[in-house]
């Protein structure tokens, strides 16, 4: 840290006074994201598309316009001239663009980019998110086998219908849990299982009190390991903190806040029986469906349509059913689960005892270790998933058929209902959007309707598909196949003429009014999930892409949920900070937390380092931008003080640190999504069970919970570094 500069006199300068707007500019982007509408002129467009077409890349145009941004393309009947595309600006874009701009500007140069990605003064991004994305991968992937879930459908089985008790049990479930695999496998896995949960359960009214009280706990606990959370190894790495002592000195604070704040959710946060009722009253499980062979739920379309109906239908009885087959018939993959336990502890008390007996001269990165530990996981979900190819391979593609089919069956009844209101398929789903009975509306015109032929979807050989009518009057098109590889139009048959077969045997035109058949809209309805001409490089990927979901589903499944994003963010935040120090501003910023220390002593460092941590944890670029800038700025305060020949003692050192550390795990769950990654993780979850939680009342509930948890959280730590720290002068050496 000898290198890290003090001078202030630069904020006057212009870059300087850019450089801060930036990054206020840029926190405040992350915070509320946006997207930009960008024109592009038509013709251009087009162009780009033949080109990229002609090199088989993209389909041709009249499929390629599906990749069109814009879905108002028509004015009075006319295309418009250009075509809008909408460019987002969120945690990933911003910070890369102002680091952009900043380089642009000459307002940072090599060395912030160098330091801000490689590393510097004990920081580096690098070691930190590979250790991270690989200890990840071992996580996801055991949550992937159903272990968690599983291990969820258990504490239901033994909480059973008591309300309390099963809101204490599933409270110290996801403690124990995220207190070794951290926060993101507790919020992929669990927050979908309370979802189905509650929505299987007749007298929780909402959800608010146990989605709530998982995010909160899922990142309380998180704080205990350094590798439960980036911001832990953020911070262990800035003050070269052994692994071991963070745990030893955060395990108080941490338990005792969980210890604490239950009984305050239970009885005065949540007090409330429409949200934990003292008895549950679940609905059952049909035994003909308690006795179905689990379904992997990482095999794509495993479930066939019902994903499909769980979806759209979501909250009438049906739905309730799927919801409650997917808790009280849990898939587990016991072979999957066990191996990857052994990884993941493996590698964890392989980490601790490394960094535990590192003398700290040596540079042995921790990702020395879970690196191998992820490969040999990454082998075993390729190997088991080859050895199951054939089995998941069938599940995907009945699945996928089924689905197929449901869709076909939904155009039918859309077209049903069109022409009882006379109105076009397209145009009914903006005036009706829920499907009713059509023979109703039919009946009072005393119109006689035939029935729409019941439309099959199968198979061939080659796996294209099929799509059948099972009805024989010929009006309606009689028996046919619609080939998904390759068809003809033939909407310009001439007025008079008989009914003819098209080229495509299974093509029926009525050509008395020139329009194509059932069967024909199906096809074209399902033509984006079959080749539609020559072959592309979209295509080939899109098959690609499917043929790896379908012969390692464990593996696809683990990576699509990676926190890839999290890595520019992270490399842009750390740049964008290095910018702030080098440009003057950390050091004003130590300056004030060194007077402010001064006055206010231990108990203020505590009070004020947790109150600002979790502040700037929504606004300062999540509780990961919020490390980075608060560690910089405690380095810096070490500076300052080694220059003007000052001690700061032990205890308040040590003080600052770790009530950080609370601050910026805790702050997850505060006043806004964005406050972490896995926040915004969290909605997303929520929002595709149909549970929309708002902005403002996603504050409201947790402005309490935060103020509890810091409360007690700061209040065990200033006892215990009175205890355990003295008024020695720090030792940073």
């Amino acid at each position: 840290m000898d290198d890290i500069s003090l001078d202030t006199d630069q904020i006057r300068g212009w870059r300087s006074i850019v450089t801060l707007v930036v990054f206020i500019l840029t926190n405040i982007n992350v915070l509320f994201p946006f997207r930009i509408p960008v024109y592009v002129p038509r013709k251009a467009w087009n162009s780009v598309i033949d080109f990229l077409s002609y090199i088989r890349v993209l389909p041709p145009r009249d499929v390629a316009s599906q990749y069109d941004a814009d879905d108002d393309d028509h004015q009075n009947g006319k295309l418009k001239p250009f075509v809008r595309f909408y460019f987002p600006m969120n945690f990933v874009t911003a910070p890369l663009i102002a680091d952009l701009f900043l380089l642009a500007i000459l307002a940072i140069g090599r060395k912030e980019v160098h330091d801000g990605t490689v590393g510097a003064d004990n920081i580096s991004p690098v070691d930190i998110m590979v250790f991270f994305i690989t200890l990840a991968y071992i996580a996801i992937s055991l949550d992937a086998s159903g272990l968690i879930r599983y291990l969820a459908f258990k504490v239901l089985q033994w909480g059973g219908k008591v309300g309390h008790r099963l809101f204490f049990f599933l409270y110290g479930f996801f403690f124990l849990i995220g207190s070794f695999i951290g926060n993101d496998p507790i919020i992929l896995s669990g927050t979908a299982f309370l979802a189905y949960m509650t929505r299987v359960s007749s007298n929780i009214v909402h959800p608010r009190a146990w989605i709530h009280t998982q995010f909160a706990v899922a990142n309380i606990a998180s704080a205990i390991l350094v590798s439960s959370n980036p911001t832990n190894l953020v911070l262990a790495g800035a003050f070269k903190i052994r692994f071991i002592n963070y745990t030893a000195n955060m395990i108080v604070p941490v338990i005792a806040t969980a210890i604490i704040l239950f009984p305050f959710l239970l009885y005065i946060v949540f007090a409330d029986e429409s949200l934990v009722p003292s008895a549950i009253k679940m609905h059952e499980l049909p035994e003909e469906v308690r006795a179905k062979k689990p379904v992997n739920p990482n095999i794509p379309h495993a479930r066939g349509q019902l994903e499909e109906e769980e979806n759209s239908l979501e909250n009438n009885e049906q739905a309730k059913l799927l919801s409650l087959e997917e808790i009280m018939n849990p898939f587990l993959d016991k072979g999957g689960a066990a191996f990857g336990a052994v990884i993941m502890a493996a590698t964890l008390i392989t980490v601790l005892v490394i960094n535990a007996v590192s003398t700290g001269t040596e540079a042995h990165p921790v990702f020395w270790v879970t690196l191998p530990g992820a490969f040999v996981m990454f082998c075993w979900d390729l190997g088991f998933g080859w050895y199951h190819r054939s089995e998941t391979r069938q599940i995907a593609r009945r699945g996928r058929l089924e689905l197929e089919n449901a869709r076909a069956e939904r155009v039918l009844r859309e077209d049903e209902q069109a022409s009882a209101h006379g109105t076009t398929g397209y145009e009914l789903k903006e005036q009706t959007p829920t499907h009713g009975n059509a023979g109703t509306a039919a009946n009072t015109c005393n119109d006689y309707k035939p029935s729409p032929p019941a439309i099959l979807v199968s198979e061939n050989t080659d796996g294209t598909a099929i799509v059948s009518s099972s009805s024989s009057d010929k009006g309606t098109g009689g028996l046919g196949a619609i080939r998904g590889e390759k068809h003809e139009d033939h909407e310009n048959s001439k007025e008079g003429q008989s009914p003819s077969v098209s080229a495509d045997p299974g093509l029926l035109v009525s050509s008395s009014s020139g329009e194509i058949t059932d069967q024909k809209r199906v096809s074209r309805e399902l033509s984006f999930q079959q080749h539609i001409g020559h072959t592309t490089l979209v295509s080939l990927t899109k098959d690609g892409f499917r043929w790896c979901q379908e012969t390692f589903p464990t593996a696809a499944a683990v990576v699509l949920h990676l926190p890839f994003a999290l890595v520019p963010f992270a490399f842009s935040m750390f740049v964008l900070v290095q910018a702030l120090a080098t440009k003057g501003w950390i050091p004003v910023f130590a300056y004030g937390w060194d007077h402010w220390v001064r006055k206010t002593g231990t108990v203020g460092a505590i009070g004020g380092m947790g109150f600002l941590s979790v502040v700037l944890c929504n606004f300062a670029g999540t509780n990961i931008g919020t490390t980075i800038l608060l560690s910089r700025v405690i380095q810096t305060w070490q500076v300052i003080n080694n220059q003007n020949q000052t001690d700061i003692s032990d205890r308040t050192f040590w003080a600052t640190v770790y009530s950080m550390a609370i601050g910026v795990n805790y702050g997850a769950f505060s006043t806004a999504f964005s406050a972490s990654l896995a926040g915004l993780l969290w909605r997303d979850i929520l929002s595709r069970k149909h549970i929309h939680v708002q902005g403002l009342e996603f504050a409201r509930v947790n402005l309490p919970i935060i103020a509890i948890a810091m409360i007690v959280g700061c209040t065990v730590l200033t006892g215990q570094v009175y205890i355990t720290r003295s008024e020695s002068p720090y030792n940073h050496s």
